[in-house]
């Protein structure tokens, strides 16, 4: 089976086609869904902005990183689970035209970037955070980390954005 053969059997289930509003009963059920995305997506974008600052030392300079990273940590995961849910349901709306449309891929590719910085950072030098917790400001490792996410979070929502105008 293709990869476009697999998109349009998504697009033909019967989910997709109460997201896309087929059924006057759900008409509302897509700008629903995607009400939810943007808010979870704030929730996840907000609390990692928080840490990112922190990273910069811009933001509450001194405090406890490994604090702040305990108290967002279960926020930016929350979130993020109710982003891909919901976003996972209005791919499945129109398929074929997300998955082909640059803007969404480009999305795709800052989350894989962002997701891979994380991984640098918290494998890398947040593991020696106990020597930084409380500088005023971290470490060049921590302070780049801090600077990619922001920069690739950014980069999400401003290609998720776009993506609602070209499709």
């Amino acid at each position: 089976m293709s990869i476009h053969s697999f998109l349009i059997m998504v697009e033909d289930l019967p989910l997709s086609a109460a997201v896309r509003g087929e059924e006057s009963d759900n008409a509302w059920l897509f700008p629903i869904i995607e009400t939810c995305h943007i808010f979870a997506l704030s929730l996840v974008y907000g609390s990692i902005v928080l840490l990112d600052l922190r990273l910069l030392g811009w933001l509450s300079p001194g405090s406890s990183v490994s604090k702040l990273t305990r108290a967002t940590l279960p926020v930016t995961w929350t979130a993020w689970g109710v982003a891909a849910l919901t976003g996972t349901l209005l791919f499945m709306s129109k398929a074929t035209t997300y998955a082909g449309n640059l803007q969404f891929q480009l999305k795709f590719v800052m989350m894989g970037l962002a997701a891979v910085n994380m991984l640098v950072f918290h494998y890398g030098s947040f593991k020696q955070v106990g020597r930084w917790d409380t500088a005023r400001t971290p470490p060049g490792a921590a302070r780049v980390a801090g600077a990619l996410s922001l920069s690739l979070w950014t980069a999400v929502i401003f290609f998720g954005r776009w993506m609602g105008f070209t499709t």
